[in-house]
Formats: C-alpha cells, structure tokens, sequence
C-alpha cells in the first residue's frame, strides 16, 4: 500500500479548526479512496469542512498534504502534533527536501 506522510485534522465534536491535528505516515488503498490511519479506516468523503470520514464512528476529518509554510489549519494558527517516527522526514521537507514518495511532485 502506497504511504505518505500528512496533515490529519479531527473535525467532528470541535468548532472550526480546533480539534487536534497530526503530521503523520497514512497508509492508503491503490485506489486512493480509503486511508488508514492509527487503527482507523477512513473513507474519501465530500463533506462541508471534510474530506475523509472514518467508516466504524462517522467521525469526519481533513486530510491533505502538509504545508512548508505549517499554515495546515485553515482558520487557526494551531500547529498539529507531530508523530515522532516522522519527525525527521517532515523536519527534512520542512528544510527543503521533498517528501518520501513524493520526489517527482
């Protein structure tokens, strides 16, 4: 299964882009339609403020690629919380580099 790292936002149960936000390693389908993500499943969905929701809970989330700038929130400054066995990958793209996966765009 395709891998890449990405900003993950919680958006059901918190007012506008206040719930908690990760940059973390989601593994996705070879369609590209269902992501996992720490034990979840989640399914591409067009929501008003969602893009993905999670098939057990219905709980909705923002899934996008992470941003040089960290501007990922759209409507707050709040930084997500970094999983740590993607820190330096991300520290790395932060600095330049491109993401793994991502090299050619």
């Amino acid at each position: 299964m395709p891998e890449r790292i990405m900003y993950v936002h919680l958006k059901t149960g918190y007012n506008t882009d206040r719930g908690p936000a990760w940059i973390t390693r989601l593994r996705f389908s070879k369609s590209w339609q269902t992501c996992y993500f720490r034990g979840r499943t989640l399914e591409r969905y067009s929501g008003f403020d969602s893009n993905f929701y999670d098939v057990d809970t219905g709980e909705e989330f923002w899934i996008s690629g992470p941003k040089r700038d960290r501007t990922d929130a759209r409507y707050s400054s709040q930084q997500p919380e970094v999983d740590e066995d993607v820190r330096a990958e991300y520290e790395a793209f932060l600095s330049g580099a491109p993401l793994p996966g991502r090299e050619k765009g």
